[in-house]
């Protein structure tokens, strides 16, 4: 799906003002917008609330312009408040006025990412229907706006493919088309030869399904510069294995791969904007089946890392395959280090599903994603890893538990048992995200969501920018 913008000096056909105003300035813009702007719009019981959209007519019955009430002066407004405009105009194309300079990008952004839709199984006039388009406004970088809006649509697109035309094998196929499209070198491992690659975990958390477990791997970029590795939890479809899931908790488990397109997506962003650093990206991918060679509570893995690990909970198998892509991603101590994954429900219990929480022990790394966070609207919030709880993870029979031998401090024990993998980088961030957004909110339609792959993107570039 691609977002559509026009040129910032549209040749044909009229572009219609669209108004960002205020309690205290909406009559004054009604009445630039018509003479009879201010009194329709009265009329109409407008009152410049954030996110009301009026359409104003002109003489003709045309439209002439629209008031949209903007939310500059409250006590929290929304960065992407704007991206009510894509779902709630008319087809048309349309400028922004009476905007702060500082919130353009924001607002073009926010239009930008509400304008997605989801049509591939959709027929007729859904999948057909004519959208609104924005102007570029007057000192965005509208290439760059185009280039996360076109990432964004293509990991949302990966979490919302249900998981009959998404198993592991093609998840893997889209790794393998974004590293033709950018030049990158592109290496997968299939079923059994996992095992002799040095990936165990990864093959017996997908064995049991007919569709085989695989490691997709893109390089791309100068060897000599910077090194930044993504890695995505790839599991596109989650039963819960052996400990099954009851029916309400395996609805939305399509998405649980919702890692593994966040660190697609954000890869796509890197590449495209030519970021200059040795990129590398690690996509376990597999289905988490149930069968007669599943792996079992209670059995012992062995890890790429040498430790051995038992089994408290088959449902807990995406820390399992990223444990082994970490321990790969390490060997060659990149200069930063990242994991995206659908990982908790504990995480949602702690900050819900809007708020991603991330790990790691690099202070200036932490205020840098921090930094990161707020500049691009990708919010997240930091969870300690407390050492402490590591003794949650022991085992008696192996050199660590998968799963907390308690209720307590789900998320953090998780992001503990992947630290164990990842020395000895120490610029390693897990984020563990929810990958879905349940509720539409402006910018953010409702569906699949890559989760801190904005940030991230930002995040490489300023680091590159720094020269770190």
């Amino acid at each position: 799906m691609t977002v559509l913008f026009l040129a910032p000096d549209p040749a044909t056909g009229p572009v219609i003002p669209v108004a960002l105003v205020t309690p205290d300035t909406w009559r004054d813009a009604a009445g630039l917008l018509s003479p009879l702007g201010a009194d329709f719009a009265a009329a109409q019981g407008f009152r410049a609330e954030p996110g009301r959209i009026l359409a104003v007519p002109g003489p003709d019955g045309s439209l002439a312009g629209v008031l949209f009430g903007n939310d500059a002066g409250t006590a929290r407004p929304d960065p992407f408040l704007a991206g009510r405009l894509a779902t709630g105009l008319p087809p048309g194309d349309y400028r922004l006025e009476g905007l702060a300079p500082d919130r353009t990008g924001g607002a073009a952004l926010a239009f930008a990412l509400g304008s997605y839709r989801f049509t591939r199984y959709r027929t007729g006039g859904a999948a057909n229907a004519s959208r609104p388009r924005l102007q570029i406004p007057d000192g965005v970088d509208g290439t760059d706006i185009q280039r996360i809006a076109d990432a964004v649509a293509f990991g949302r697109d990966l979490v919302n493919t249900p998981a009959n035309d998404l198993g592991p094998q093609e998840l893997a196929d889209a790794a393998r088309s974004l590293a033709a499209r950018y030049g990158a070198g592109y290496a997968e491992i299939v079923g059994d030869d996992l095992l002799a690659a040095g990936f165990p975990m990864v093959h017996a958390v997908g064995r049991a399904s007919s569709r085989p477990p695989r490691l997709a791997d893109i390089t791309w970029g100068d060897p000599s510069h910077p090194r930044v590795t993504l890695v995505g939890k790839g599991v596109c479809f989650d039963t819960g294995g052996l400990n099954i899931k009851p029916d309400a908790s395996m609805l939305l488990m399509k998405k649980d791969m919702g890692g593994a397109a966040a660190a697609l997506a954000a890869a796509q962003m890197i590449m495209d904007a030519g970021l200059p650093v040795r990129l590398r990206v690690l996509v376990p991918a597999v289905e988490n089946a149930i069968s007669g060679s599943a792996f079992r509570p209670g059995d012992v893995l062995q890890s790429r890392k040498g430790l051995t690990v038992e089994i408290g909970n088959t449902d807990a198998e995406g820390r399992l395959i990223l444990a082994d892509a970490l321990a790969l991603a390490a060997e060659e101590r990149p200069d930063l280090l990242v994991d995206f994954a659908t990982l908790t429900g504990a995480a949602r219990v702690a900050l819900g599903p809007d708020l991603p929480p991330f790990y790691t022990d690099d202070e200036p790394l932490a205020a840098a994603i921090g930094s990161a966070a707020l500049a691009v609207n990708d919010p997240v919030w930091r969870m300690p890893l407390w050492s402490p709880y590591d003794t949650m993870l022991d085992s008696k029979v192996a050199d660590l538990n998968h799963i907390s031998s308690g209720a307590f401090a789900g998320s953090v024990t998780a992001a503990l048992f992947l630290r164990r993998f990842v020395a000895p980088v120490t610029a390693w961030v897990h984020f563990d995200i929810f990958g879905w957004t349940p509720t539409e909110k402006p910018g953010r339609p409702l569906g699949g969501e890559v989760q801190a792959a904005r940030l991230v993107y930002r995040l490489v570039a300023d680091r590159v920018s720094a020269g770190t």
